[in-house]
């Protein structure tokens, strides 16, 4: 699965706010700033963290995308 953190950084413009103070407000590393623009593993309280400083839900930052079907099963472990 894909992850796009793009609704947050339209959240950041709809609300005027640069990543540097975005960074500021959450207590967020530049490596994990990066690891959101571009589509990395972040962890779950790193999230809970910015939904809660920019007083918003999950959704409103991310989106998960399925894997394009490559004709493939991969095992799930479960």
């Amino acid at each position: 699965m894909a992850v796009s953190y793009k609704k947050l950084f339209k959240l950041l413009i709809d609300r005027d706010m640069k990543k540097k103070d975005f960074k500021v407000l959450t207590g967020i590393s530049q490596g994990t700033l990066n690891k959101l623009q571009n589509g990395g593993n972040v962890m779950v309280d790193v999230l809970e963290r910015i939904c809660l400083t920019m007083h918003c839900n999950i959704e409103e930052i991310m989106e998960i995308y399925p894997d394009p079907e490559d004709g493939t099963k991969k095992s799930t472990g479960i």
